[in-house]
């Protein structure tokens, strides 16, 4: 499972480009020598044939017929007019299935805007997770988060046997402190997720405390050292959040000095301000460029779907107030979600095909691409 794009050189179209009766989709993440296609999950890179045909195409002159019908197989190029922003390629799912969380990390949300409790009911969740089958071939994860801790739900285990029946892969983030051996040992029997990721950012219980407003690091590291050497997971990461500084450099070498040898693979990354909502880590401000895109595991419009416990549909996992809502579940299916013209307006404004209003959440987005 690829959980991070290789970074694309910045974008190069300024606009659908016509080439007799081809256009470019806009949904292309060019560069000078390569070229990422998310409705293909595919990239191109210069010295390819199909890379120089596309840029020949760009350029308006003239490619070898039967490369340009491979790049229109995989939605490179387009016949001109073609509207593309009805199509995408369904790669990562983000399921919650409740809203509470037992941490108020300062990295999250939570922490300055906790949610009131609220757990979707298992009909609904059922029944998401059963439309959600008709795109198991290209799903990577169902991940069963989004700000809440998905162990806290009593119903935790059932749900990963609900998505494995379904023939999807389960992924779960989470705190640890609901992993607990015995769901270890139950999770391990039915075969285990697709992903793991455990986010541990200090080993200092003082430490641990401040960062996330609860006392559960001798809960946690239990549970941790029981699973360190289990199958959980086909992947199983370690998460170690920080602001990159000298602190976040020396937790890092401790939890991964802690864990050397076991399934664990811990990585470093710096806190991100959640597109503008928190005031710390990496953020960029995009008001005064144009909108070219999302590179931010991917395209979050073109192969992301984000289900709140309600069943709404949200456009992205770094908009903590659900301000764009592009569907709800309650009264259409999943597959009308995709398709549907709310999806297809976001995919619009995120590419700058049509003008975003200032306040759109993607402007203060480090992932935005832009021009």
């Amino acid at each position: 499972m690829k959980l991070e794009e290789p970074p694309i050189a910045p974008s190069v179209l300024a606009s659908p480009t016509d080439a007799g009766a081809l256009q470019v989709s806009p949904f292309l993440h060019h560069g000078p020598d390569r070229a990422y296609n998310p409705l293909a999950d595919e990239m191109l890179e210069l010295g390819q044939p199909a890379f120089e045909a596309l840029c020949r195409v760009i350029a308006g002159l003239e490619a070898p017929p039967e490369l340009v019908r491979e790049l229109r197989a995989r939605h490179w190029v387009a016949p001109a007019g073609t509207d593309l922003s009805r199509h995408f390629l369904l790669k990562y799912v983000s399921l919650e299935a409740h809203t509470v969380c037992n941490q108020s990390c300062y990295f999250c949300p939570v922490s300055v805007a906790p949610r009131e409790d609220y757990f979707m009911p298992t009909k609904l969740y059922e029944r998401i997770v059963g439309e959600l089958a008709a795109f198991r071939d290209t799903i990577e994860a169902v991940f069963m988060i989004s700000y809440n801790e998905p162990t806290l739900d009593k119903r935790f285990v059932e749900q990963v046997r609900t998505i494995r029946a379904a023939g999807l892969p389960p992924a779960a983030l989470t705190n640890g402190t609901g992993l607990s051996p015995s769901r270890i040992d139950a999770l391990v029997e039915m075969g285990g997720l697709r992903f793991l990721s455990i986010n541990l950012s200090t080993l200092d219980a003082e430490k641990y405390r401040e960062d996330r407003g609860g006392d559960h690091l001798e809960l946690v590291l239990r549970n941790l050292d029981y699973a360190k050497d289990k199958p959980i997971a086909e992947q199983m990461d370690m998460v170690v959040l920080g602001k990159g500084d000298e602190r976040h450099q020396s937790d890092f070498a401790e939890i991964e000095r802690r864990f050397a040898g076991s399934r664990f693979n811990v990585k470093y990354f710096v806190v991100n301000d959640r597109a503008g909502y928190l005031d710390i880590g990496l953020a960029t401000k995009h008001r005064d460029r144009k909108l070219r895109g999302c590179d931010h595991v991917g395209s979050r419009p073109l192969q992301h779907l984000h289900i709140n416990p309600r069943g709404q549909c949200i456009l992205c996992c770094q908009d903590y107030s659900e301000s764009v809502v592009v569907g709800d579940l309650t009264a259409a299916s999943v597959e009308e979600v995709l398709t549907g013209p709310a999806m297809a307006h976001m995919r619009r404004m995120v590419y700058g095909l049509e003008p975003a209003p200032d306040n759109f959440i993607c402007h203060p987005c480090k992932f935005a691409r832009t021009e």
